[in-house]
């Protein structure tokens, strides 16, 4: 698969409020993210589903947000801390190759990949690396664009997921989307 990244400059569409209308995060997430939680949000970009999130996870819980692009991160930061909620946040800048998250395993409660696998060149890479930051029955939540992903790429990121360690556990509805939430399998 090609390696595709979003341009920086689309951050400020994906961050606009209006997106509320088609990916409210609490609705989206409301049965997965709960106060106290440690959540990663992979491809945060500037950050539309890290605020929701840390607004989720309350003042107790951390809000892991990974980006490829120091740009998204930077912007991430600055409409967390004019939203009062940086504090909540870790925002980490990672590599084409990996998260940069080796020093999470076994603590992340949920993660969330919304729009951001079809541009990662290596997906059992990215689907490890996940696996091992979430505690055993942690779940992620997969969500691609159906004009960026076909059917058959999207098969091949459940099934490097299902090899990874990860189980199946629903196929939500969303307009668009290709969704599918899995597990990590408890040992």
């Amino acid at each position: 698969m090609a390696e595709r990244v979003c341009p920086w400059y689309l951050g400020y569409i994906l961050a606009n409020p209006l997106r509320n209308l088609f990916h409210k995060p609490e609705k989206i997430l409301r049965d997965y993210v709960k106060p106290g939680m440690t959540v990663l949000d992979i491809g945060s970009a500037m950050g539309f589903f890290s605020l929701g999130m840390a607004r989720m996870v309350g003042p107790d819980g951390r809000v892991v947000c990974v980006d490829l692009q120091d740009i998204m991160i930077n912007n991430l930061k600055r409409r967390a801390n004019r939203a009062g909620l940086i504090d909540r946040l870790d925002p980490r800048v990672c590599s084409k190759h990996s998260l940069q998250i080796d020093d999470l395993a076994g603590q992340i409660d949920f993660a969330l990949a919304f729009y951001v696998v079809h541009e990662v060149p290596d997906i059992h890479n990215l689907m490890t690396e996940i696996y091992r930051s979430l505690k055993p029955g942690g779940k992620l939540y997969v969500v691609e664009p159906k004009g960026h992903a076909s059917a058959e790429d999207y098969k091949h990121t459940e099934n490097e997921a299902e090899k990874a360690g990860f189980s199946i556990v629903d196929h939500p509805k969303m307009r668009g989307s290709w969704t599918t939430v899995f597990a990590k399998r408890r040992v």
